[in-house]
């Protein structure tokens, strides 16, 4: 299976504690780390656990942090195909409280891939099952477009907008004002969208509600549960699964991730699906 995320990296700072700062106060971090993230690492990565690898499609800054993010993101199994990206690598600052909400700064511009950059094996695209598009320019999202699925981000709409391409699913939170999709604000109309609502599951449209996956232990921290979700969408999708089991396994690693530390602390892995998943 061939499957690959166009999208940004960041090089996030964890920190863990009682809770987040209100204007003016001081919090103490309980525990910190920091790792290559961002929406197009963190489903990179949860695809390379399903499949065994994933293409990245990205721009990195020639500095610490970006030469940093393309060797700890290969040692994950993730293939980085990275435009040059002038100036430095973009930061983010995460706080995690107690409740296991993240709460999050990012520092510089996001990096895009582009689809004019020659420098890019965009071919590749061509041959892969399934593609999730976070981010990158309207040239990269048309290059996404000769798979036969693709997947994309709500946070994105102005892109594919531009772009006017045909979606076959398109994927955003509910409770997030900058994902949320009403029905003609894109032509033509993406195929299938994807609402989440947290605890509550969800909505496929056209389809109906659909139902959080149990976690599989506690809730530690939420951040990349959005992105792990998409992935698992996208890799169900590239199983030639019906839109219900992909979306369905797409919950599962979104509750798998919410229960550990960072981006890729309990990210599923095919060893914990069914035996009668085939994943060749």
């Amino acid at each position: 299976m061939n499957l690959a995320v166009v999208g940004h990296v960041e090089w996030v700072e964890f920190a863990l504690v009682d809770h987040a700062p209100e204007p003016g106060e001081i919090v103490h971090a309980l525990e910190t780390w920091e790792e290559p993230a961002g929406g197009g690492a963190v489903a990179a990565v949860q695809l390379a656990n399903l499949a065994g690898s994933c293409l990245l499609f990205t721009a990195l800054a020639d500095d610490d942090f970006g030469r940093r993010s393309r060797k700890e993101l290969e040692a994950r199994g993730v293939t980085v195909h990275a435009g040059h990206a002038p100036g430095t690598q973009r930061r983010a600052l995460t706080h995690i409280d107690e409740a296991g909400e993240r709460t999050i700064t990012v520092l510089g511009e996001k990096l895009l891939p582009s689809g004019e950059d020659g420098s890019l094996p965009w071919e590749e695209l061509r041959r892969c099952d399934a593609v999730y598009f976070v981010s990158g320019d309207v040239s990269a999202l048309r290059a996404a477009r000769h798979c036969p699925a693709l997947v994309a981000t709500a946070r994105e709409l102005a892109t594919l907008r531009r772009a006017a391409v045909p979606v076959d699913v398109l994927v955003g939170s509910g409770e997030d004002a900058a994902e949320r999709f009403e029905s003609g604000e894109l032509e033509p109309e993406p195929r299938i969208v994807v609402t989440t609502a947290g605890a509550l599951g969800g909505w496929i449209r056209p389809g109906g509600p659909f139902r959080a996956a149990p976690l599989p232990g506690q809730v530690s921290d939420a951040y990349g549960c959005g992105d792990c979700f998409a992935a698992g969408v996208t890799y169900g999708l590239a199983l030639g699964n019906p839109v219900d089991e992909a979306v369905a396994l797409g919950a599962q690693c979104g509750a798998a991730v919410l229960t550990g530390r960072g981006a890729y602390g309990h990210q599923l892995t095919a060893a914990d699906l069914p035996g009668d998943v085939d994943t060749s």
